[in-house]
């Protein structure tokens, strides 16, 4: 699965919650500096040729949909990350998130209850 771009990422997101979507659609959806249109379509084209999208044709437009589903992207990225900043090690990467205090001790609480029922 490759890596997508900031922006690409994005746009997945928007197809993620919509399910099925035109680009006039997804550009309706975008909050902060939008692109022009045609930028716009050159990203979805780009998912698709990624394999992330797929579209239905409408006569000269179409519409797009995720074919790669948000868990599966999440799961790809998260063990990508895990692996190239924390040595493919767990353990460090609750440990850095404790210490930058992005988890709290009642978050690691029901960590350990979530692994604890899975046993």
């Amino acid at each position: 699965m490759q890596k997508l771009t900031n922006k690409e990422e994005e746009i997945m997101h928007i197809l993620w919650k919509l399910e099925k979507a035109f680009v006039k659609e997804v550009m309706a959806e975008i909050t902060e500096e939008q692109p022009h249109y045609n930028t716009l379509s050159t990203i979805v084209r780009n998912l698709e040729e990624k394999g992330y999208v797929a579209h239905k044709a409408f006569g000269n437009t179409h519409q797009y949909y995720p074919i790669i589903k948000k868990e599966d992207y999440r799961k790809a990225f998260m063990n990508t990350a895990i692996e190239t900043f924390f040595n493919n090690s767990y353990k460090s990467m609750v440990s850095f998130f404790a210490e930058e205090e992005k988890i709290s001790a009642e978050e690691l609480r029901e960590i350990l209850d979530i692994i604890e029922k899975k046993k």
